[in-house]
């Protein structure tokens, strides 16, 4: 159940990314959803294998949003890179 509230968290935080990040995104809706929910995946695996946080939480939830903003920065460089060449 831990998980499936990840998926869900992570769509959300998804969405937040792309409402933090400035710009236009190249991958529109779904790409933003899906890095959301990766940023929000490996935010919870590394947090609580640091012992950073527990499972719930508003720090949790603040660090899914960091791992989502990453990896939609991450996206954009190479989208921006690849579109260049």
């Amino acid at each position: 159940m831990h998980w499936l509230w990840v998926l869900i968290v992570g769509l959300v935080v998804g969405l937040i990314a792309k409402a933090i990040m400035p710009g236009k995104d190249p991958g529109g809706f779904i790409i933003t959803a899906i890095l959301g929910i990766v940023g929000s995946i490996l935010s919870t695996f590394i947090g609580e294998k640091l012992g950073l946080w527990g499972e719930t939480g508003l720090v949790h939830f603040l660090g899914s949003i960091a791992g989502a903003i990453v990896l939609l920065l991450i996206y954009h460089f190479f989208k921006r890179n690849s579109a260049s060449s």
